[in-house]
């Protein structure tokens, strides 16, 4: 259900727990009026001032920073105020039940945000940037989300919708007006540029995915038969005890998971049940398992024993695959194209890490434009292609004119300008309270 905007809202913006200051923001046009029963009249905008907070009974609550930030001009837009209070939990609960008691209601998740949507202040593609920095792991992830936050991928699209209402425009002259003296050269150039913007979200959407990698994170599945030390591998690159390690073969009977940051990327570690011939139908399902996370995978890194035979090499030139050799304190020869390590020693560790880190920033680097987050950008990215393709060889001016209107359309939903209520309803409920 769309929360109501004409409420007054409130919500602990600082993490829950003891702590020397919590932050509780107000949102609405009773915010005011709130102030003013708290502490008498709102201080100058955007400038903290020390005040007495006081219950509608006049109970003393707490001495606070108190920040008043009318509208437009604030996060949601709305008259706004922050309330910085002791960390105490009675503190936020007293304040929290005077600001109820005086006719506010708490919010919902994200509820601070969708009204910052609501009212203009950001698009929709800024608002998942901010859902991405609020759940970033890792220092690229970061990056990426703040320039999305900043409105980089909006501008993009800002500029082709800007180019497709020119289109459109140029386009419906053609129809309405075809026996008026417009140059002859219009209607090709009107194509010319179709092809050119087409051209434009083509190229966006060859970008491997890395934008979506980076914010979902990447998948190493570590593969090979029993007993090459797979788990004990895992263990290592975890530097935690994921998976059990044992001298019997077969141990890993189904797929372990472990999370690790490598070179600021995050990265999903996938311990698998060795590749052989089954002896019973768990450990059959086990392999099967095991190669189905590896065709998935964004890298396999396929491990042998140094010195035996094993793997088909070339895993420094395979995009999708690492060759590794385990166990190189036994003495064993590492086969050309892998990467000589011990899991038992930590001989070798480093420059998997290292080689590790290189295919993860490989795999999510994204240089030049902003780059794609979201299967919902890519979904509708593909059909404003699709639709300016079509709009390029349409026999019929008004045929067009409906392919350049419906691409237009798709880009509206990214930027959530058109049909996008389900998605606020998905995307918002996934933030924390106080956002």
């Amino acid at each position: 259900m769309r929360p109501a905007t004409h409420e007054t809202i409130f919500a602990l913006a600082s993490g829950a727990g003891r702590a020397a200051v919590a932050v509780l923001r107000i949102s609405g046009p009773e915010s005011a009026a709130l102030l003013a029963a708290l502490c008498g009249a709102p201080p100058p905008p955007r400038r903290a001032s020390l005040r007495r907070l006081a219950g509608p009974d006049g109970t003393p609550l707490d001495r606070a920073l108190v920040l008043w930030l009318p509208g437009p001009a604030s996060y949601t837009g709305e008259d706004s105020a922050e309330l910085h209070l002791h960390g105490g939990r009675a503190v936020i609960d007293a304040v929290a039940d005077a600001l109820a008691a005086l006719g506010a209601r708490p919010a919902e998740p994200g509820e601070f945000t969708r009204r910052a949507f609501l009212n203009g202040r950001m698009d929709l593609t800024e608002a998942e940037g901010i859902a991405d920095l609020i759940d970033a792991e890792t220092e690229a992830q970061r990056r990426q989300a703040l320039r999305q936050t900043e409105g980089a991928l909006a501008g993009t699209l800002r500029g082709w919708a800007d180019r497709l209402r020119l289109l459109l425009a140029e386009q419906e002259a053609l129809i309405d007006f075809p026996d008026e003296d417009l140059p002859p050269e219009t209607e090709e150039r009107v194509r010319g540029e179709i092809e050119a913007l087409a051209a434009a979200m083509a190229a966006r959407l060859a970008d491997g995915r890395r934008g979506e990698r980076l914010r979902e994170g990447l998948t190493f599945v570590i593969a090979g038969a029993p007993n090459v030390g797979k788990s004990s591998l895992v263990n290592a690159l975890a530097a935690r005890e994921v998976a059990i390690v044992s001298p019997l073969p077969g141990t890993t009977r189904d797929a372990l998971e472990a999370r690790v940051a490598l070179g600021g990327v995050p990265v999903t570690l996938v311990d698998t049940a060795g590749l052989r011939e089954a002896g019973d139908a768990i450990e059959a399902e086990g392999v099967r398992r095991a190669l189905v996370h590896a065709r998935a995978a964004d890298l396999v890194i396929e491990v042998v024993v140094a010195g035996e035979a094993g793997g088909s090499g070339g895993g420094e030139r395979d995009p999708a695959r690492l060759l590794v050799a385990n166990k190189t304190d036994l003495g064993g020869a590492v086969p050309v194209g892998a990467l000589g390590v011990s899991a038992a020693t930590g001989q070798g560790l480093d420059a998997l890490r290292d080689a590790l880190a290189a295919r993860a920033a490989t795999l999510t680097r994204v240089e030049g434009p902003p780059p794609l987050t979201r299967s919902r950008h890519r979904a509708a990215l593909i059909e404003a292609e699709e639709r300016l393709r079509a709009a390029r060889i349409a026999e019929w001016p008004e045929l067009r004119a409906e392919d350049l209107r419906l691409a237009l359309r798709a880009i509206g939903r990214i930027t959530g300008h058109v049909g996008v209520e389900d998605i606020l309803d998905t995307l918002f409920a996934r933030f924390c309270i106080g956002k």
